[in-house]
């Protein structure tokens, strides 16, 4: 199988994410060509073939162009699988190349299995199994769903792409989010609520151990989804991503998109009733209790 993948590029620096579809095509045993608007300056590592068009020409996005570019590499290369990262970018271009090619587009990836993906149902609580019925498949990809194991290596053989000089399309720029509420990316302690909290007053206990411990409290998406904490405290793939020394999660499954915001962190303690949560594959220290017994007790000790 040959998979052709997409990276990111903004402003010249190569985004980390175009490293998660490398994973993905080592995981399936895809051979792999890679294609970037980008710099050179900045190029992925692996060994592979390269397709490489200067953002300084394209523009920062110009998706009219940046789709014929790829339709020529995808005429050379023949793909069984063209690869990217379920991002705003990917969210703009895999429909556009899929369309272009009436070929199907399977999205939000986060697995697997034969033939055939694994992506995620009913707000993330099921998982279905699905494959395309043409030769060809566009895929995004979930974001933290697949990663290397080690970090990336290798010089890419790079044949450089020629951009057009007109196009009906001119990027202006980017807009920043308006900052607001707390940044929990400079927290050095999170102590995150689930939906196994229960009920909005328990938040208080999930709250107070993070104060006895000098750090901030976050949430999981259905616990902001449910209005129980303010979005700026929500962690994960569509709220913050963090990295502190210490993050506790009380009664927090381990959904793909929550885990993907929070798996780099230091030190992670999961706190669940249900010893087989996913959250226990990343984390250091499983608690199998009842949180709402186990957190008070904990903060009263450290208290003391």
């Amino acid at each position: 199988m040959k998979a052709l993948l997409i990276a990111e590029s903004r402003q010249g620096k190569l985004l980390p994410g175009s490293y998660e579809t490398l994973a993905f095509a080592e995981k399936i045993g895809a051979e792999a060509a890679m294609f970037l608007v980008g710099s050179e300056s900045d190029m992925p590592h692996f060994d592979g073939r390269l397709y490489l068009a200067e953002s300084a020409d394209v523009g920062e996005y110009n998706p009219e162009e940046t789709l014929r570019l790829l339709l020529e590499v995808i005429d050379k290369e023949s793909p069984q699988l063209i690869v990217l990262s379920h991002s705003s970018y990917g969210w703009d271009l895999a429909p556009r190349i899929a369309l272009a090619l009436q070929v199907g587009q399977i999205s939000e990836v986060v697995d697997y299995q034969g033939d055939a993906m694994v992506v995620p149902a009913c707000n993330s609580k099921l998982r279905r199994v699905v494959q395309a019925q043409s030769e060809v498949t566009v895929v995004t990809l979930q974001a933290g769903a697949f990663s290397l194991v080690d970090e990336p290596t290798g010089v890419p053989t790079v044949e450089k792409l020629s951009a057009q000089a007109e196009t009906k399309v001119e990027f202006i720029g980017y807009e920043e989010a308006e900052e607001g509420g707390v940044d929990l990316s400079k927290a050095e302690v999170i102590v995150s609520a689930g939906r196994g909290i229960g009920k909005p007053e328990n938040l208080a206990i999930v709250e107070a151990l993070a104060k006895v411990l000098g750090g901030e409290y976050g949430a999981s998406r259905p616990v902001v989804d449910s209005d129980w904490a303010e979005h700026s405290r929500q962690v994960g793939t569509t709220g913050q991503t963090v990295a502190p020394k210490l993050y506790i999660a009380c009664g927090i499954s381990g959904a793909i998109q929550h885990l993907a915001g929070m798996k780099k962190s230091e030190f992670i303690v999961a706190i669940n009733t249900d010893r087989d949560a996913p959250i226990g594959e990343v984390a250091d220290v499983l608690v199998v209790a009842d949180l709402k017994q186990f957190l008070p007790a904990l903060t009263a000790r450290l208290e003391e």
